[in-house]
């Protein structure tokens, strides 16, 4: 039986305005065309899929393109707005704030201005900014701060620093390996260790890393000198959306993760409602998943990260 009361993780905004700015800089989400967005076009999407609140983020880009003040006054601009929509529809959304990485002043003042004045329920960071990946030494005054709030931090893919596969856009493979080089860097830079707070969702579940996990753990091992089991147990710390993933990863993400650690995703609009629908039927009808765990996918495991939704 489907849920009706879905806690969606993985579900975009696409302010007009922010649209706008990456049409006339030529840029777009990895390859995919900006979808046109509105609060009522959501809202029905949400209403036909069964899902109860939609936590709202920004995909990549993201704000930073190549100015840090542009880039700051771009995040500043993108998180009102976004709030001011959680505002007017407080148990139907929440929403990750958007940093202006990779300027770490910058997104240390944004994220304590989202968090003390906005009231965001945490962070979105894409997996790499222009080629420097999440676990640089650069980014960790950043990760401190987000641990000593116990933060949520989403992590979206970005196109690789790398030139596509013609004729294959990033986001078709290219983001899963962004977000598992992201998730590997995390682990062997030791942020995940230093941060044992933070509760870090990967996108589409995880790129590659419930199945390669194994082998990351080990190259990971010849880099660190710490113990497999060690990092198995880190890369296990990751929460994993299902956006655009069931039911073939399934397997090895349930396999794989953490007890509680498997959160439902849409990635609303850049997936339109047929997809959304498709993908949606495919998790509702997944055999691997006893009643328990799929209102847990559905809803319970995000709950417990955003209490004021349980």
């Amino acid at each position: 039986m489907p849920n009706p009361n879905r806690i969606d993780v993985h579900h975009h905004i696409v302010p007009p305005a922010y649209a706008e700015i990456l049409r006339t800089q030529g840029l777009d989400a990895g390859g995919m065309p900006l979808p046109h967005w509105t609060v009522d076009s959501t809202l029905a999407l949400m209403e036909a899929r069964g899902i109860a609140t939609g936590m709202l983020s920004l995909s990549a880009p993201g704000v930073h393109f190549g100015n840090d003040a542009e880039a700051c006054r771009l995040a500043r601009e993108v998180n009102q707005l976004t709030a001011s929509v959680v505002a007017a529809h407080r148990q139907r959304f929440g929403f990750f704030a958007a940093l202006p990485l990779p300027d770490v002043d910058g997104a240390l003042a944004e994220a304590e201005y989202a968090f003390q004045k906005l009231g965001a329920d945490g962070v979105v960071l894409l997996a790499n900014t222009r080629g420097v990946y999440l676990g640089d030494t650069a980014f960790e005054p950043l990760f401190a701060e987000l641990d000593r709030r116990r933060s949520v931090v989403f992590v979206h893919p970005a196109a690789l620093p790398a030139p596509p596969v013609p004729e294959l856009p990033p986001w078709g493979v290219d983001f899963l390996l962004d977000t598992t080089r992201a998730a590997a860097n995390l682990v062997g830079s030791g942020t995940v260790q230093r941060c044992p707070h933070l509760k870090i969702i990967l996108s589409h579940a995880g790129g590659f890393v419930p199945y390669a996990a194994p082998r990351i753990a080990m190259a990971l091992t010849l880099r660190t000198r710490r113990p497999v089991t060690d990092l198995l147990d880190e890369l296990r710390r990751f929460y994993f959306d299902t956006a655009l993933s069931t039911p073939a990863a399934l397997p090895s993400l349930i396999a794989f993760a953490s007890p509680g650690h498997v959160l439902f995703g849409s990635d609303w609009p850049f997936a339109p409602d047929f997809v959304v629908e498709h993908f949606t039927r495919e998790l509702d009808g997944y055999a691997g998943l006893d009643p328990a765990g799929h209102a847990g996918v559905d809803r319970t495991n995000a709950a417990a990260l955003f209490p004021r939704f349980a």
